[in-house]
Order: C-alpha cells, then sequence, then structure tokens
C-alpha cells in the first residue's frame, strides 16, 4: 500500500487570523508523516479585496503566507480571477509564488492559450504515486471576457484532462472552485477521478462524499477548518483502498505558527501604511443611513450614474458601511466602509420594473433583508440610495401603493419605458431586487469597485453639495408640518 496525506483548504477570503491556526496544523501534521507523502492544497478564494493585509499589500501577504505554510499548488478562484486584473495577478505570482497556480478553464483571450504563469493541469509526484491535478474555476463570462479571459465549460475541461492524464498517473485530484452541485455532477458525469476537493459554495463535508467511485471533500469557509484526508492506494489493483477524510476546526485555543504570525504582523503594518493615501480632505461629514435617505448614499449613487453615463443611478444603502467625518479621509477608511468587491454597470431598466424596486425599498422586510454572497460585504440590504428621480410618496399608505409620483429629470416615470440606468453588478443576478435583475443588454464594468466610484465623488465639491438634496419626499410628513 501507498499512503498519502492531503491537507487543504478552501475560500479562506483573506482571514488572515486563520491562517497560522492553519499553518500550526499543517505543521503539527508534516511531523508525523514523511515529507514525501504529504500534498498540501489550495481551492482558491484564499485573496479578498475587503481585507486590509490583502488590498495594502497588492494580495503579496496571502502569497508570502501560503509560502510559508507550504503548499504545493492552488487553483484561481473567482475571488482571484474577477477581482484582479490578469496583468495584476501575473506579476504577483511570478514575483511572489513558490508554487504553482492552475487555472484549467482559464486562457486569454486574445490567444485563447493558457498564460505562462498558469498551468493547466499538474502531475505532481508523492509517496511514490504520480498524481494528476486539475484546477477549475467557477465560470462567469460575461465577467471574464471584460479583463481580457476567456472560461470555457469546466465539466469538459475536467473532463478532457481526465482522459489525457489517467493513462500516465495513479491518481487524479480535482481542485474545484464550482461548488457541491457542479462537484456532483462531475463525479456522476466523468470516470476516472479519484477525489474532487470542493469549494466555492462553502459547504463543509465532515465526512467523505462518495459519488460513482469518486470521494468528495470540502473544508467550508474563512479557515474555520482545515481539510485532512488519509488515503491508501493499492498499485496491484490501482485503486484507492481506504479513505478517510474530516475536518478539522480551527478555534481561539488552536496553537497558532509564530513564524506565520511574524510575517502577518508584518504586513498588517505594510498594508495600514499603504492604506493611509490620502484621498480627500472632506470639509463636511457625510450622513450614512441603511433605513432611510442619506446623503453618503446620494452621493454614491450619483457617482455610479455619472460613471455609467446613465439617466439614473441605483444603489443600496447596504452597501456602506459607515458614514464618512470631516476632515483627512484615506483609502483605508474607504476600504472600511465599502469594502465589496462590486463593480458598477449600466443596463436598460423598464418604469415598471424601477417602480415595483422602488416600492419595495421603502418596505422594512427590504431593508433589513440580510443579503450573502455576490461580493456583498454588509449587514443588510438597506434602503435604495437614487440619483436623477425625485420621489414622492405617503409613508402612511399601504404597501406597494406609497408612491404617489416619480420624476426622472423634469418628466413623469413612464412605466412602458426603457431607461438607462446605472447600478451595481450584484442586483442583476437577482440579489435584493428581483425586478432589478430584469434588465435588458447589461454592461458590467471592470476593474473599478464602487468604492473608486466613491473616491472620485468626494473629491467634486459640486457632486458633495448636491448630496444633501432630497431624493425622496414623504408627502404624509410634508402635509403634516404644515
Amino acid at each position: 500500500m501507498r499512503r498519502l496525506l492531503i491537507l487543504h483548504t478552501n475560500d479562506l477570503h483573506s482571514h488572515f487570523e486563520m491562517m497560522p491556526k492553519i499553518s500550526a496544523y499543517f505543521n503539527q501534521v508534516r511531523r508525523d508523516w514523511p515529507s514525501d507523502q504529504v500534498l498540501t492544497l489550495d481551492i482558491g478564494d484564499h485573496m479578498d479585496r475587503m481585507s486590509p493585509e490583502t488590498e495594502g499589500t497588492n494580495a503579496i501577504a496571502n502569497v508570502e503566507i501560503m509560502n510559508a505554510t507550504g503548499y504545493d499548488a492552488m487553483v484561481l478562484g473567482n475571488n482571484e480571477g474577477l477581482t484582479f486584473t490578469p496583468d495584476f495577478l501575473r506579476s504577483v505570482f511570478i514575483e511572489n509564488a513558490r508554487f504553482p497556480v492552475l487555472g484549467s478553464n482559464i486562457y486569454e483571450r486574445a490567444t485563447h492559450l493558457t498564460p505562462s504563469w498558469l498551468l493547466p493541469s499538474l502531475t505532481i509526484e508523492k509517496s511514490g504515486l504520480k498524481i494528476g491535478i486539475i484546477g477549475v474555476t467557477a465560470a462567469y463570462p460575461a465577467y471574464y471576457e471584460l479583463l481580457g479571459w476567456d472560461v470555457t465549460d469546466p465539466y469538459e475541461a475536467v473532463k478532457t484532462l481526465t482522459e489525457q492524464l489517467r493513462p500516465h498517473t495513479d491518481l487524479i485530484v480535482v481542485m474545484s472552485h464550482l461548488g457541491l452541485p457542479m462537484d456532483r455532477r462531475l463525479a456522476e458525469g466523468i470516470e476516472g477521478i479519484d477525489v474532487i476537493l470542493g469549494g466555492h459554495t462553502h459547504h463543509v463535508l465532515e465526512e467523505p462524499l462518495l459519488i460513482s467511485g469518486t470521494y468528495l471533500a470540502a473544508a467550508g469557509k474563512f479557515g474555520q477548518y482545515a481539510g485532512h484526508i488519509e488515503l491508501a492506494y493499492d498499485p496491484a489493483q490501482r485503486r484507492i483502498a481506504q479513505f478517510q477524510s474530516r475536518v478539522v476546526p480551527m478555534t481561539a485555543d488552536s496553537e497558532d505558527d509564530s513564524s506565520v504570525a511574524a510575517l502577518l504582523d508584518r504586513f498588517r503594518i505594510a498594508g495600514a501604511a499603504a492604506l493611509d493615501e490620502e484621498v480627500a480632505q472632506l470639509r463636511e461629514p457625510l450622513r450614512l443611513d441603511w433605513y432611510g435617505e442619506s446623503p453618503l448614499g446620494n452621493l454614491l449613487a450619483a457617482g455610479i450614474r455619472r460613471w455609467t453615463s446613465a439617466d439614473i443611478g441605483l444603489v443600496n444603502s447596504g452597501q456602506l458601511l459607515q458614514g464618512l467625518k470631516e476632515g483627512r479621509l484615506t483609502r483605508g477608511r474607504l476600504l472600511d466602509i465599502c469594502p465589496g468587491p462590486i463593480n458598477p454597470c449600466r443596463m436598460l431598466l423598464s418604469g415598471a420594473d424601477l417602480l415595483q424596486a422602488l416600492e419595495e425599498s421603502l418596505l422594512p422586510e427590504f431593508m433589513e433583508k440580510p443579503i450573502r454572497g455576490l461580493g456583498f460585504r454588509g449587514e443588510v440590504l438597506g434602503a435604495l440610495s437614487v440619483d436623477g428621480l425625485t420621489v414622492e410618496w405617503d409613508s402612511s399608505r399601504a404597501p406597494y401603493e406609497r408612491i404617489l409620483a416619480v420624476h426622472v429629470g423634469e418628466e413623469l416615470l413612464d412605466l412602458g419605458r426603457d431607461y438607462v440606468v446605472g447600478t451595481i453588478d450584484m442586483f442583476t443576478f437577482g440579489s435584493g431586487y428581483l425586478s432589478l435583475s430584469r434588465g435588458k443588454d447589461v454592461v458590467y464594468m471592470l476593474p473599478e469597485f464602487i468604492r473608486d466610484v466613491l473616491a472620485h465623488e468626494v473629491t467634486d465639491h459640486e457632486a458633495m453639495a448636491d448630496s444633501h438634496k432630497a431624493r425622496f419626499i414623504d408627502k404624509m410628513s410634508f402635509d403634516s408640518k404644515g
């Protein structure tokens, strides 16, 4: 029997506080195993630009800590592939990574070739076994194309590479940043895969799944667990004879690797220094309200409208976490209040769909709705902040009957007309307001995030002054005041 230990992580999303604990656990296990029997893999989304360490060091912090932890390979997740440009990724990995990066279904759009810094597959020898490794990432073609990538069907990529590698290897391991439903499909439909290590949907498999002869494992999210697999391979029968998989909780009491902790301290200082760059000097504070209109929400909506050359700007106030004080504003402070990797976009939206979203945005069940995924890094959806619109409404009326009139510029909203709307990518996927996902001719604008839009707006004194003008006028409140 040939014995192999696989240590794996996925979807850390720059939770640096967990990385010394993971490294310490991996080191502890490696002390009990011969080094040539241990394979250490990351299944993507290690980097997250909401983290000051990642943003402030241009992700070098992530790569150097992965080096110190001893990873043998990683696959690009969508958080790496979609929040950094290809040139940026090329530079950070070529100059810093001491491990290969896989992208089995991602190609340069101009050449349709795998770039030099990515590998379509990898064969590693451990414990006398030839292990073929495939690494695939979730396909978001509309986004990737804007960054200069072609992303192909991951199922077909895995099928083709498995057929190529199988005759020349003992084991096939797929690093799948695709999500559990797709992992099941790979296992059911493709013969010859031995192990699928999953990610993307943040699922935890405390015990392995065995589907059509393929073992599935996954270790959750944010470094809350480390994945631990022990297997025995029978060379005579060319198959896995024993397979044990578990996830190991990383708790407050878990030991820290002091060398990784020291690296982290250094990168925290470097990141903070880089993010101390001044963006603007604010002459006045910008208040934020998740449950109503506020100047900061208005400023962002106006910025998105101008950035996208639209007639109307829409964004949920929950994208912003705090208001801004007067005085010095830095990149780090903008990251604090607007951490999500959310991109602006432009679309055509009917007046009827716009009106539905506006009505919903006045309801507590929408404002208080918790949102998960799609780049959102806030707590609740919040109200809609708008620009290019004036909304007259009556807070005393029944839900969905509160809006009395909507003016687009000087004209009344036409329910049958399509308007050019600047908004955020999250809405186009149906998150928050379903009617906003019915927009047509959507154009995503990458690589800038909405915090980059905000950074531009806070330097515009006219825009700052305009943000204090009301877009929503409550006629009930107005009338009651006489």
